[in-house]
């Protein structure tokens, strides 16, 4: 899974990174310790007549599918398994329709350790993961719109009473990450983009099983794993020393 992850870069950057046409949100603010229920910078297409633009804008972190009776499902829906993405109620229409990316500029994983003399439960040690070339990374993501009540309005959402919210998809974990993790996020690489965030409305079923073919785990030699402070364990934590090593990187 992913649960934490890093969003240091500019919404500026990103736009030029990921060719965007329209920034609707250019704060910029780094975040070394992004947590479910932020708004995240995501990439997506938007289709109007025959125009597709590239949008750069904030969702929440913790999908919540139009059908929900509140909004706190989100967070049981941060990450979206790619093997049922395609089948389950919660993803499938999003899947469908509403793919996006989410930049981050690395996540973290947590390592367990044997335990320390006297103790009985094992350690965990958080890693972090990024690209070598410090390049963004390219998160698969889903994304989907829930009225919000009028009761609640305000309290959540946008100002015009719709919450846009986004989930990561997941896959099997590579020979690089498997002994820290079972799961990854599906990272993209820059040639499958366009057709990951194509808008068309209606694919069919080649369309959607191409698609499906994209959510599988990344290479090992582009990624850089190391060890990193306990303090990220901490969600009021957001500084860039949560990534400074803290020893050497696993090969």
């Amino acid at each position: 899974m992913c649960g934490r992850f890093v969003a240091a870069s500019s919404p500026t950057l990103l736009a030029d990174r990921f060719h965007v046409d329209e920034i609707n949100d250019d704060a910029s603010t780094p975040d070394y310790n992004v947590a479910p229920r932020t708004n995240v910078l995501v990439v997506h297409d938007r289709a109007r007549e025959d125009t597709t633009t590239r949008v750069l804008s904030r969702l929440r972190w913790g999908l919540v599918p139009s059908w929900a009776k509140d909004p706190s499902i989100g967070d049981r829906m941060i990450n979206a398994r790619a093997e049922t993405v395609t089948t389950k109620s919660a993803y499938k229409r999003s899947f469908a329709k509403r793919r996006c990316i989410i930049p981050a500029d690395g996540f973290y994983e947590w390592r367990r350790l044997e335990p320390e003399p006297g103790a009985s439960r094992p350690r965990k040690e958080p890693m972090v993961i990024h690209r070598r070339d410090g390049e963004p990374l390219a998160f698969a993501g889903l994304w989907a719109v829930w009225k919000v009540p009028d009761e609640l309005v305000g309290t959540v959402g946008d100002e015009d009473g719709w919450l846009r919210s986004c989930a990561i998809v997941t896959t099997k974990a590579n020979q690089l990450l498997d002994p820290i993790h079972d799961r990854m996020p599906v990272l993209l690489p820059e040639a499958t983009w366009d057709r990951w965030l194509d808008p068309t409305p209606e694919p069919d079923a080649e369309d959607l099983l191409a698609l499906a073919g994209l959510l599988v785990p990344a290479p090992d030699d582009g990624l850089e794993v190391y060890p990193v402070s306990p303090r990220v364990n901490r969600v009021v934590d957001h500084g860039p020393e949560l990534v400074t090593p803290a020893g050497p990187a696993v090969s």
